[in-house]
């Protein structure tokens, strides 16, 4: 599965993309260096602290799950693809919020261009500042969401996929959920 060339919906920076160095050791063994709490903090814009409980908190639960060959948290990605398609919606509600500026996702997100259509419905947004779309806020699942999608495309889809879950119609929500269970494979 592969987004389109302008998958971005922001204004681009310099700060936006991996270099050319950063690409290759995702590529290489040495990229098992982009699983550590510092790593994961940097690319996400979440603190370290909070990455760090998040692990414990996934790995407590069963959502996340230690590799036996490397000790590094690797997705129980069944167990979170259950939570997220059956139990994500009670946890973190989405409500629809006022007319901003944003980066476009659940079906407004370049995952779902051309999949579905809706009725005149508004598009739904992640408020930001550098975003190019203009719709209804709904608040990700964490306030750094939008600073981190800018940096990974396969994010991006990802978590606009997760919102097209938590916001969608039926309809909507199962071709979201095939479309991450691809992603997720």
């Amino acid at each position: 599965m592969s987004l389109p060339d302008d998958w971005r919906d922001w204004q681009i920076e310099d700060e936006d993309a991996l270099g050319e160095d950063e690409t290759r050791l995702l590529d290489s063994e040495a990229g098992l260096a982009r699983y550590s709490v510092r790593a994961l903090a940097e690319e996400t814009g979440i603190s370290k602290s909070q990455v760090s409980l998040a692990l414990q908190r996934c790995l407590q639960v069963s959502l996340a799950r230690k590799d036996r060959k490397t000790g590094v948290p690797r997705a129980n990605t069944k167990a979170l693809f259950d939570f997220i398609v059956h139990g994500l919606r009670y946890v973190f509600p989405a409500r629809p919020g006022e007319i901003t500026r944003g980066i476009a996702t659940s079906f407004a997100a370049p995952v779902l261009e051309g999949r579905l259509f809706s009725s005149g419905e508004l598009v739904m947004v992640w408020p930001d500042a550098r975003g190019n779309t203009k719709g209804q806020a709904v608040e990700p699942l964490f306030k750094s969401a939008p600073y981190a999608v800018r940096r990974d495309k396969e994010l991006y889809a990802m978590l606009a996929l997760v919102d097209a879950i938590r916001l969608g119609h039926p309809r909507e929500s199962k071709l979201a959920a095939n479309l991450l269970a691809e992603y997720l494979g």
